[in-house]
């Protein structure tokens, strides 16, 4: 690889989750994530097996409760039965008795520092003393140890998924919204699992801002080093949106740490289908040590304040991701902010000039340097959302695409709605079944609307201040 990485860092130590084994000199596995209720077996067996046909290595599922956790039982089963062997992933937030029973029946148990014992965010400034913020570890400690036992003895691994949208109040209280409070969530958890020796451990750091999700996981590999540590690294950006937008979005900051060398499994986290995820991830991994390459020759061409990149890919698909994926990190660092995309195949009329100046200010805005367009921060959605995501995703857009450097989130539930829409301008969030709640940044405006009339609210409520603006 180029010398141009210099964060370079795959895991040494291998995690074993089923008939996978992540890290080390093993393959970058690409995932994906249910959106079907999970106490709907066929429909989870049906979709599952649609995401493993695509190719993803392993499937999660969210498990909200006992009853969904207990379910998976039923769904591996089947799944099984079809001769589908891909590892199962349960998703675990708020509730940590539902990880010590999904640990009985799942691969892999995903749970969150932020809200495992921790309370839910609440965007409250509390106050902890040394010995208050002892105590509070000692807890998490205690209530871990029973989990890691289970997952000892049934053979499960764990994830620890930090999201920049849940991160804890007490965390929030001693580093605040920051990369560094992103990365000391993940170690308090990691340091008791190395104290313990349970080592069957990925971890994830994601956040809808490529530029916090990139310098978090940066932070991380530098913390994890410093401590001995070499667990495997899961790579996404949450709430990265749909189309083309959300597959530039996760290029540019997965990309960027593909090409540093870092990550061993990825999901590009889409608010479509969820099989629709998996060629893009495939694409990208596909294309690491090209886009090394054409990092590096992007990195000794910047001019000017502004990074030329030449490439040459007659698929258009292909030639958007290889772009955002070669200039993700350069942008990111403020290495320039200006980009000018050469297509370098001269008979290919797929990118006249006007194209490659659109996907240019596209990735600027991924990167957070140049915002051309409304942004939308949209999940992918999973089995806690209860409306239609993407049309209302569709519905949204088409009556706000001309709000240029608009910031609307529209997520499915609450575990990241308000925190990963902290700097977005309106939020548009499930708080039940058919029932949205709207927010202005971080305040919540209007709780449990009726969806049926939900759409127009928000658009009132982005006129109305407009014109008081």
């Amino acid at each position: 690889m180029s010398d141009v990485i210099r964060y370079k860092r795959r895991a040494t130590s291998v995690t074993h989750v089923g008939n996978i084994a992540i890290g080390g000199d093993n393959p970058i596995r690409i995932q994906s994530m249910n959106t079907t209720d999970t106490n709907d077996t066929e429909a989870c067996v049906l979709q599952a097996e649609r995401i493993i046909d695509a190719g993803g290595e392993l499937v999660r599922l969210t498990t909200q409760g006992v009853r969904e956790a207990e379910n998976m039982k039923n769904i591996s089963a089947r799944l099984r039965a079809d001769g589908y062997t891909a590892p199962l992933v349960a998703d675990v937030h708020f509730n940590a008795h539902v990880a010590d029973v999904a640990a009985l029946y799942c691969e892999k148990v995903r749970i969150n520092p932020g809200n495992y014992v921790d309370p839910a965010r609440t965007f409250k400034q509390l106050e902890y003393t040394d010995e208050e913020y002892e105590a509070e570890l000692r807890k998490i400690e205690e209530r871990l140890l029973p989990f890691i036992q289970i997952c000892r003895e049934h053979h499960t691994a764990v994830r620890i998924g930090v999201n920049h949208g849940s991160l804890s109040d007490r965390i929030m209280s001693r580093y605040g919204d920051t990369p560094a409070g992103i990365v000391e969530s993940c170690m308090e958890f990691l340091r008791i699992f190395k104290k313990h020796d349970f080592n069957d451990v990925v971890i994830s750091i994601k956040a809808s801002n490529t530029v916090v999700m990139v310098q978090s996981v940066r932070l991380l590999v530098q913390a994890m080093d410093k401590e001995d540590m070499h667990y495997p690294l899961h790579l996404g950006v949450t709430e990265a949106g749909e189309g083309e937008d959300g597959r530039i979005k996760s290029a540019v900051g997965i990309g960027a740490l593909l090409t540093e060398g870092i990550g061993d499994t990825i999901r590009v986290s889409l608010s479509e289908e969820p099989e629709c995820e998996i060629p893009v991830a495939r694409k990208m991994v596909e294309s690491i040590e090209e886009c090394v390459q054409l990092r590096a020759q992007a990195e000794a061409s910047i001019k000017n304040d502004t990074i030329y990149l030449r490439l040459d890919d007659p698929d258009w698909q292909s030639f958007q991701l290889k772009s955002a994926m070669a200039v993700g990190a350069l942008l990111i660092d403020h290495k320039a902010s200006k980009l000018c995309i050469i297509d370098d195949h001269d008979t290919f009329a797929m990118t006249p000039p006007e194209m490659r100046e659109e996907l240019a200010d596209r990735i600027l805005q991924a990167a957070r340097i140049k915002f051309t367009k409304t942004e939308y921060i949209s999940c992918p959605g999973c089995g806690r959302t209860l409306y239609n995501l993407q049309d209302t995703i569709h519905r949204i857009k088409a009556a706000t695409s001309h709000l240029v450097g608009l910031k609307i989130g529209i997520m499915g539930c609450i575990v990241n709605g308000p925190g990963e829409m902290a700097d977005a301008d309106y939020g548009y969030v499930g708080a039940g079944r058919g029932k949205i709640s709207l927010y202005r940044k971080k305040e919540c405006i209007e709780k449990n609307i009726p969806e049926a009339e939900a759409v127009d609210r928000l658009l009132a409520l982005i006129e109305q201040d407009r014109q008081q603006a």
